[in-house]
């Protein structure tokens, strides 16, 4: 079981002051025409963390990104629309954020300058190391000179290590009735003693989000506010139509990562696995053999239709394929990767795409995928 803890500064930004930044963000030029957090799902994997609620100071480059801010489902914590999450430096093959300081502080630097205030982190990110452990701290400290109140740090906790704290195993999901019940009292406690501000689950199944929900207001304790789940053109149940659900009943939102697929949306694969891409690393070879089998192959055509679009919208696959899960209503913030500045800020270039996606757009979009999922609703913001 994976779990989600926010941890925030208690002075935040007042509503008033957030909505009319999104508003100078939506009037600025240029904008025009918007893990392993894993608490419960997939297999039970962990339960993390979120952090400080604060929108971060309007700076130029914030304001011409057009950078939104939305609520972290039906809490009052408002997040950048894009996060920045797991970055792979696949030269050295580990985690860019945590082997290579310069090139961390680069990208979170840059990453927060251009209005991106939510930063997600994992204690087993490169062996423990990583941004919620010790290593985090100076990493942060290229940032931490604006008001800390401005940043969200999100961490999940299921492996354990040196800097985590194994709450759950996978095994004691299962085979312990209690099991929920627990986690969802640890993470009361943890909120309670003020290491952190909100709790959400990562990959967890929409019957066991439920029943951490209805176990906390059993026993008045505190319930999750979030969902970390996969979310991209090829994965598409679970967010559009089992999600939704929970967040009008229960007001759980959705925070997505692998936009892109694992890369696989990038466009780079449509000629096979290249030297030094993520699929070539130690580790990865069920990427490999998911990109060369015959499924591939189709997903690798329709990105080649999909390329037509993007082309005719002028921006990238990637933008294309990151506006399009920042069009789901039901979507608080998507997660990024990156292991470079450039293609970090052509990530952030989504949001400039995301008003060019009109229905008639959406609809050939859903044409080449064929795998629109019943639902009870358009979710188009």
């Amino acid at each position: 079981m994976q779990v989600s803890f926010v941890c925030t500064d208690h002075r935040g930004v007042s509503r008033s002051t957030e909505d009319r930044l999104n508003r100078q963000n939506a009037n600025s030029p240029g904008t025009g025409t918007r893990s392993k957090f894993r608490t419960v799902a997939m297999v039970a994997r962990s339960l993390g963390q979120l952090s400080v609620q604060t929108v971060p100071s309007s700076s130029d480059q914030s304001m011409r990104t057009g950078m939104k801010y939305r609520n972290l489902g039906k809490s009052g914590l408002r997040v950048s629309c894009l996060g920045l999450g797991e970055c792979t430096d696949v030269v050295s093959k580990t985690c860019s954020l945590t082997l290579v300081p310069q090139m961390a502080e680069q990208l979170m630097t840059l990453a927060y300058e251009n209005g991106i205030n939510l930063f997600d982190t994992a204690e087993v990110y490169a062996a423990g190391n990583g941004l919620c452990a010790e290593g985090f701290r100076p990493r942060l400290s290229c940032v931490s000179l604006r008001r800390r109140s401005s940043l969200v740090i999100t961490t999940k906790i299921f492996w354990g290590g040196k800097y985590g704290i194994c709450l759950l195993s996978h095994s004691q999901t299962h085979t312990l009735p209690f099991a929920v019940a627990e986690t969802v009292r640890a993470m009361t406690h943890v909120i309670n003693q003020g290491m952190a501000m909100y709790w959400g689950t990562s990959r967890w199944s929409p019957m066991e989000i439920m029943e951490a929900y209805s176990v906390a207001r059993q026993f008045n304790q505190i319930p999750p506010i979030c969902e970390q789940a996969e979310y991209h053109m090829f994965q598409r149940e679970k967010v559009e139509v089992q999600l939704p659900e929970l967040f009008h009943k229960i007001g759980v939102g959705a925070m997505t990562w692998s936009p892109l697929a694992c890369g696989i949306i990038s466009g780079k694969y449509d000629s096979g696995v290249p030297p030094y891409s993520r699929a070539s690393l130690k580790g990865y070879q069920w990427l490999k053999d998911k990109i060369l089998s015959e499924e591939g192959r189709r997903q690798q055509a329709k990105l080649k239709e999909l390329q037509a679009i993007a082309e005719r919208l002028g921006c990238t696959l990637p933008q294309l394929a990151i506006a399009w899960c920042l069009r789901n209503e039901g979507v608080s913030s998507v997660l990024l990767g990156a292991s470079n500045t450039d293609q970090l800020m052509e990530n952030i270039g989504a949001i400039q795409v995301l008003p060019k996606l009109s229905s008639s757009i959406v609809h050939e979009v859903d044409s080449i995928l064929g795998n629109k999922p019943y639902s009870k609703k358009d979710y188009r913001s």
